[in-house]
């Protein structure tokens, strides 16, 4: 038996618990992993507070990402006792996740542990930090280089703005950051960013065309902040789009792509494939530096996830958050 969190079906919407689970009790999966560490990603919030339609099947267990060790395996990839990380594919959504001291799974959504992190730091940089990554590479295959100007990361001080800054410095880029919390100032500027963006200048809707500003930019907020991003991107500017904080619609117009060769680049980190999966967790492990992931980093214990999900859609979290297992 073991501890868990499930999401279940009620008559007026659904119902959220800790319970006592039994390995019987497990979806279908052909690897069996004992849970050490998972997080509290903005999904995971939005599943358990009820406000979005993130949960696909009931009951559920959250957590859309974990870290642990093989139990068990018949999946010839893995061994008992392999340290592997898990993000993405519809876990927490679809199948089972990782709030619960044991998770079932494909064995072919399973990462290797790479070398150099622990399984804390893994999730420390989880779906969110995993995101950021991909942005990255998604501006330089686009061709977006260090010498080519500014980079924006929008909402700077959350999970996945907040390792995105840390990279791109890391790798050169002249960062500023879009954040509406000034407070955060310091440790946003203590990540790499050189500059501060009020958040207010975007908030509300702006021209079809501003001055160019940007070479390129991560958005996790969307709505009508990635709207004005658009407009204010120079000639040839990319946008990685990974985010719906402020909303899923876009009002904007044609004229930064006709007149300005803009490139809004979509980055999806659920059904990633597995190669670029590879590549972006070897590059992390490589390029992430982990003194400023332990500045990212809150932890909460096991038994106090639930009271901490609705400061995190209510935008009070800084960075990212870890869970224990064993607390």
């Amino acid at each position: 038996m073991f501890k868990g969190i499930c999401i279940e079906k009620t008559d007026t919407g659904q119902a959220v618990s800790r319970k006592t689970l039994s390995v019987s009790d497990l979806p279908e999966g052909d690897v069996l992993v004992d849970v050490s560490w998972t997080t509290l990603n903005y999904k995971d919030a939005l599943a358990v507070s009820g406000k979005s339609p993130i949960v696909k099947r009931y009951p559920m267990v959250p957590g859309i990402d974990f870290a642990g060790v093989v139990a068990e395996s018949e999946n010839p990839s893995y061994h008992k006792g392999d340290a592997v990380v898990l993000t993405g594919w519809g876990v927490g959504e679809k199948h089972w996740g990782g709030w619960a001291e044991k998770a079932r799974v494909d064995g072919s959504w399973l990462v290797p542990l790479p070398d150099g992190l622990s399984s804390r730091q893994a999730m420390a940089i989880g779906t969110a930090g995993f995101t950021a990554m991909l942005c990255v590479m998604t501006l330089e295959a686009q061709g977006v280089t260090p010498d080519k100007g500014e980079i924006l990361v929008t909402g700077a001080a959350g999970g996945v703005g907040s390792v995105a800054t840390a990279l791109l410095a890391r790798n050169g880029y002249r960062v500023a950051a879009l954040t509406g919390r000034p407070e955060e100032e310091d440790y946003i500027k203590r990540l790499g960013a050189r500059r501060i963006v009020d958040r207010e200048r975007y908030a509300e809707a702006g021209r079809p065309l501003e001055k160019g500003l940007w070479a390129g930019a991560v958005d996790v907020v969307g709505g009508k902040v990635l709207a004005n991003v658009l407009a204010s991107m120079d000639y040839g500017g990319v946008v990685a789009s990974c985010g719906l904080a402020g909303g899923m619609d876009l009002h904007t117009t044609v004229a930064p792509f006709i007149l300005r060769g803009v490139t809004l680049a979509g980055v999806d980190s659920v059904m990633c494939e597995r190669v670029r999966r590879m590549v972006a967790w070897q590059r992390l492990a490589q390029e992430l530096d982990l003194r400023l992931l332990d500045e990212m980093v809150e932890e909460v214990p096991f038994g106090r996830i639930l009271e901490v999900a609705p400061k995190m859609l209510e935008g009070r979290i800084r960075g990212r958050v870890v869970v224990s297992m064993s607390s």
